[in-house]
């Protein structure tokens, strides 16, 4: 059985959404990063204590896009990850890695400020920085939405599924206003069954 370490509002989000589009059993355990001390059957899966994590059997992963495309290789072939000779990947490379490395990544400095920085501290010149990058970042998605309905194209693919959780990550964390497009994007993906048992089963901690 897999596991996913993590919980409703975590990268995590992604994994889970993605094992139920491909209709695969796990299991979520969840992680509460706020505790003081932490579980030790978790940190003993990943010491460096963040989210999420995966095992399946003897593999032991962190990082939500890494663990993504494990899973679609591992028990793919899936239509959300198109083969390198489909005119689409490119596309879906991009996009599925800029969800990450180029968005919610920069959002973290953000979160952190507003969330946990003494208050004098919360409006830095480094959450700025990377509040304004993000922003000039979803130009590329912008840009790719205005000719297609998904980031890869025609198609839904885990590109879709990692920059929505960054979209998501900023919208309601860091104050990002988004545009009719961007909203627009996100009733299509969010809308998804998948999402939704995603979001219960993350919520739960429970497995289907």
């Amino acid at each position: 059985m897999i596991t996913v370490w993590g919980g409703q509002t975590s990268r995590s989000i992604r994994v889970v959404w993605l094992l139920e589009e491909m209709g695969l059993p796990y299991r979520v355990a969840q992680v509460d990063m706020l505790a003081p001390e932490q579980d030790p059957a978790f940190l003993a899966i990943n010491p460096a204590n963040y989210i999420p994590a995966l095992q399946d059997g003897e593999v032991v992963m962190v990082e939500s896009i890494a663990i993504m495309e494990y899973l679609m290789a591992r028990y793919g072939p899936t239509p959300l990850a198109p083969p390198a000779t489909d005119a689409a990947f490119p596309a879906y490379q991009q996009f599925l890695h800029l969800g990450e490395a180029g968005l919610a990544t920069l959002m973290m400095p953000v979160v952190v400020s507003r969330f946990i920085a003494p208050e004098a501290e919360r409006e830095n010149w480094g959450a700025q920085w990377c509040l304004q990058s993000f922003q000039k970042r979803l130009r590329l998605v912008d840009a790719q939405l205005s000719r297609s309905p998904y980031l890869a194209g025609e198609a839904f693919t885990a590109a879709d599924i990692s920059v929505t959780y960054a979209l998501n990550l900023g919208h309601r964390n860091c104050g990002l206003t988004l545009t009719d497009a961007q909203q627009a994007y996100l009733a299509r993906t969010t809308g998804r069954e998948a999402y939704e048992r995603a979001m219960e089963r993350s919520h739960e901690g429970v497995g289907g």
